[in-house]
């Protein structure tokens, strides 16, 4: 809940909480709204979530399909305005058939919303660094529900809270949205303490040199000293600013150099490509030359942390002492290789 925080004679005395609304109350704007959410649950809502997203259902009801690093299925769905209990029997129902999807099923769909003939097993395995794919029952050999509502529908809580004290894997995560000086502002918490690293603090970011798809975008960013991405995945970008520690990711070596992000805006030199410029603090590679790197498992071992590797973004973040940290040790490495 937002409250507003009022004052008499310069000292806080009051706090007011704030109306708020849900999607049904911006009429031909809902369907936006809806897929604007879907689409950012994994990358914003639950950054840290370390989940793999497989499937997104648009055509029926706004979800989410994404596995976890045990290979069980995680269902987001999305209700908007007053959904009521009927669309818990309603979500039971796509979880009951999600849960019976075979591999030869999971499969289709992840080609499907990855447009790639990729093997979601060894991808999997990718994803959360494993050292052997998971076997073909234990993909999707649990599901659990999460369903993402107003909050001020009860009886879309209560029936969430039935059905989970009837032993079913379901949690409830409830929004609001305000209007705010004409500004529209989106409320979301995740359980169980809604941890997110501030975005107006110093950050270290894990963040992709595009090798699966272009094998030159590296030295596109070391020698023009950039962090870029491209295509469907150049608004990643925006998700780093001035300040932050960006640490360059080259998939199947590790990590190849580290770079402090500098003032100034990011930049489109074409429809394809968003960049920033970056300040580099550790040595860089060159192209024509063996590319030294710190191995993704030495990356855990220094920071004590479990990223999911398959994404542009590897989250979660790293605090500004845990960058700075992991930046000198990176430095140390590449320069005794």
């Amino acid at each position: 809940m937002l409250y507003k925080l009022r004052s008499t004679h310069g000292k806080f005395d009051r706090i007011d909480p704030v109306a708020f609304k849900d999607f049904s109350s911006f009429g031909s704007l809902e369907k936006d709204l809806e897929e604007l959410i879907a689409e950012s649950i994994l990358d914003v809502l639950f950054e840290d979530g370390g989940l793999m997203p497989i499937f997104q259902e648009r055509q029926y009801q706004a979800a989410i399909y994404a596995l976890n690093k045990k290979g069980e299925l995680i269902i987001f769905e999305l209700k908007t305005g007053t959904a009521g209990e009927g669309a818990v029997n309603q979500s039971l129902r796509y979880a009951q058939d999600a849960g019976q999807w075979t591999l030869s099923t999971l499969q289709q769909k992840f080609n499907q919303y990855s447009n790639s003939s990729s093997d979601l097993p060894l991808a999997h395995k990718e994803a959360f660094k494993l050292e052997q794919p998971l076997d073909a029952k234990e993909l999707n050999k649990k599901q659990h529900l999460i369903i993402i509502g107003s909050a001020a529908d009860d009886n879309l809580i209560n029936a969430v809270d039935y059905w989970k004290h009837q032993g079913i894997s379901i949690k409830f995560l409830p929004y609001r949205i305000y209007e705010i000086n004409d500004e529209k502002y989106f409320e979301f918490f995740t359980l169980p303490y809604d941890r997110h690293i501030n975005p107006g603090h110093v950050k270290g970011v894990l963040f992709d040199t595009n090798r699966s798809w272009d094998e030159d975008a590296i030295w596109y960013m070391m020698e023009n000293n950039r962090v870029a991405a491209f295509g469907g995945a150049k608004r990643f970008v925006e998700y780093v600013y001035p300040g932050d520690i960006v640490f360059f990711s080259h998939r199947w070596t590790g990590l190849v150099a580290a770079g402090r992000v500098k003032n100034g805006s990011i930049k489109s030199p074409d429809d394809a490509t968003s960049y920033r410029d970056v300040e580099f603090i550790t040595s860089v590679p060159r192209k024509g030359q063996t590319i030294k790197a710190m191995p993704f498992g030495k990356v855990s071992e220094i920071t004590g942390k479990s990223f999911f590797w398959a994404r542009t973004i590897k989250v979660p973040y790293l605090t500004k002492d845990e960058a700075e940290y992991l930046a000198k040790e990176l430095n140390i490495y590449l320069e005794i290789r």
